[in-house]
C-alpha cells in the first residue's frame, strides 16, 4: 500500500488469481449480480466452477440474476474477521437463497437500521457498494419485509 492518501486500497476482496470469477466482480462493476449457470443442462453453479457438477459441461456461462432472495441464514460478528470490518462491528452475514437462480445461496454483509431484526425467512435485496478507497464493489443486502420464521 502507498503513502499516499488518495491511492487505492488493497482491500483482501476482488477477482481470484486464476480469474475464474472475473465475470462476477466485473458484474458488480456494471451494477449487476452475475453467477454461471450450465449452458446444457440450465443448472445454476455458486461459487464459481471450471465445469458443471450436473451435467459435466466445461466453461459454464455467466448470467445476471436479480438480486432478490430469503434470508437462509445468518450471523453477527461481533470479532472484525478482516481489519477491514473493525470499525463495523458487530455486523450480521447473511446466506441468501435465490429464488431466480434455482435458490443457489450467496453470502453478503445485511446493511440498514434494522439488522438487530434480521430472521432466516426475511426477504431481502441486494445493492452493490463500493466502499472508499476501494478498487471492487461487494454485494450487500437490505431487509425488504419481515416474514421470519423465527421469533
Amino acid at each position: 500500500m502507498s503513502d499516499d492518501p488518495v491511492a487505492v486500497l488493497e482491500l483482501p476482496w476482488g477477482p481470484a488469481a486464476d480469474g475464474l470469477d472475473q465475470p462476477y466482480w466485473d458484474g458488480l462493476r456494471a451494477g449487476e449480480l452475475r453467477l454461471q449457470r450450465c449452458a446444457r443442462c440450465r443448472a445454476w453453479i455458486w461459487g464459481p466452477q471450471w465445469i458443471c457438477g450436473n451435467c459435466h459441461t466445461f466453461d459454464p456461462g455467466w448470467e445476471p440474476v436479480d438480486p432478490v432472495g430469503i434470508v437462509y441464514s445468518w450471523s453477527r460478528s461481533h470479532y472484525p474477521f478482516i481489519t477491514e470490518l473493525a470499525d463495523r462491528v458487530p455486523y450480521v452475514t447473511v446466506l441468501v437463497a435465490l429464488p431466480n437462480a434455482g435458490n443457489r445461496r450467496v453470502l453478503g454483509i445485511l446493511t440498514g437500521a434494522d439488522t438487530d431484526r434480521v430472521r432466516i425467512g426475511d426477504a431481502v435485496a441486494g445493492h452493490i457498494e463500493l466502499d472508499e478507497g476501494a478498487t471492487w464493489p461487494l454485494l450487500r443486502w437490505r431487509r425488504t419485509e419481515t416474514r421470519g420464521v423465527q421469533e
